[in-house]
């Protein structure tokens, strides 16, 4: 019996559609994959500036000392 068997969900243009369908979801997932790690690295980045901030600041009291203490 024909009647159970879903025929309309089974055209190629359906499945052709499906298809192009999960391809779009898939290409929607690498895009977010990607500008979450480059979210991640500009955190990273972000961090780095700010100890390189530190580490200048740390340079500058160093010299203040050296200078005061002769």
């Amino acid at each position: 019996s024909h009647e159970n068997m879903p025929i309309h969900q089974r055209t190629p243009e359906r499945e052709r559609e499906r298809e192009r369908e999960r391809e779009r979801e898939r290409e929607r997932e690498r895009e977010r994959e990607r500008e979450k790690r480059e979210r991640e690295r500009e955190r990273e980045r972000e961090r780095e500036r700010e100890r390189e901030r530190e580490r200048e600041r740390e340079r500058e009291r160093e010299r203040e000392r050296d200078f005061h203490g002769k």
